[in-house]
């Protein structure tokens, strides 16, 4: 086995600098929430880390998908990074977070929605009108 190919994961997924940078989103989300008092990590803690995994775990669950399915996905994504610009705002108006912390989540979470808007775009681009319809064929009711 060459080097290269020691170099690339079993999941694709692992390979993607997106999903790289959505765990470390994960991690800072994590450290900031567990310094929380215990009633603001129930209420607000939880479901902000619950958010910033959303936003690998689409990543992860798409990439197994066809094109049209995984773009699907990555809008499952940028979702899950809007809801983290929610509960950043909540933490920053309620005074459990500070300034700084607010403009590195926010600053991460434009870039995590600039990376999905690329990759969304890359993978539209080399779309095959079948795997369009596959999709269509596929998830009928959801909304894109």
């Amino acid at each position: 086995m060459n080097e290269q190919e020691n170099n690339v994961s079993f999941f694709r997924f692992e390979d993607l600098r997106i999903y790289a940078k959505a765990l470390d989103y994960i991690s800072w989300v994590h450290s900031f929430t567990s310094s929380l008092s215990d009633n603001c990590r129930s209420s607000l803690g939880n479901s902000f880390v619950k958010s910033a995994q959303g936003i690998a775990l689409n990543i992860a669950e798409g990439s197994a998908r066809n094109k049209a399915q995984f773009v699907y996905y990555l809008k499952m994504a940028k979702s899950s990074v809007r809801e983290c610009v929610v509960y950043t705002e909540f933490a920053s108006r309620d005074g459990v977070m500070n300034e700084e912390d607010k403009t590195y989540s926010r600053n991460q979470l434009m870039e995590l929605t600039r990376m999905i808007g690329s990759l969304v775009a890359s993978l539209q681009r080399t779309s095959t009108p079948r795997e369009e319809e596959m999709y269509e064929d596929e998830m009928p009711n959801m909304m894109i």
